[in-house]
């Protein structure tokens, strides 16, 4: 073997070391980033499926919405609230009228 030959396999040596090396860190910044997708979509799991913190997030977002609405119609607001208390004053009534005479 010679001097030239040697040269020639210690590049095709370091060149492999150099690929199998380039795999390794592509592997490791493939499993990281698959971590990190991995935390991402337990995450929105869990917002998804937390019940009682969607019903905060759903109520704050009716809030806002009624807010804004008796600020840009406050006479249809009242209308509606009105309409809403007789309702259940109606409803309050029959039931105690059915239970009254129920018995």
């Amino acid at each position: 073997m010679t001097a030239t030959d040697a040269g020639r396999e210690l590049a095709t040596r370091d060149a492999k070391t150099r690929e199998r090396n380039l795999t390794r860190l592509e592997a490791k910044v493939n499993s990281e980033r698959a971590r990190r997708e991995f935390a991402n979509t337990l995450n929105a799991l869990e917002d998804k499926l937390n019940v009682p913190k969607q019903m905060r997030i759903k109520t704050a977002r009716a809030k806002i919405r009624l807010r804004r609405f008796a600020d840009e119609q406050p006479g249809t607001a009242v209308a509606v609230a009105v309409g809403v208390v007789a309702v259940v004053g109606v409803t309050v009534w029959l039931v105690v009228r059915a239970a009254v005479d129920g018995k």
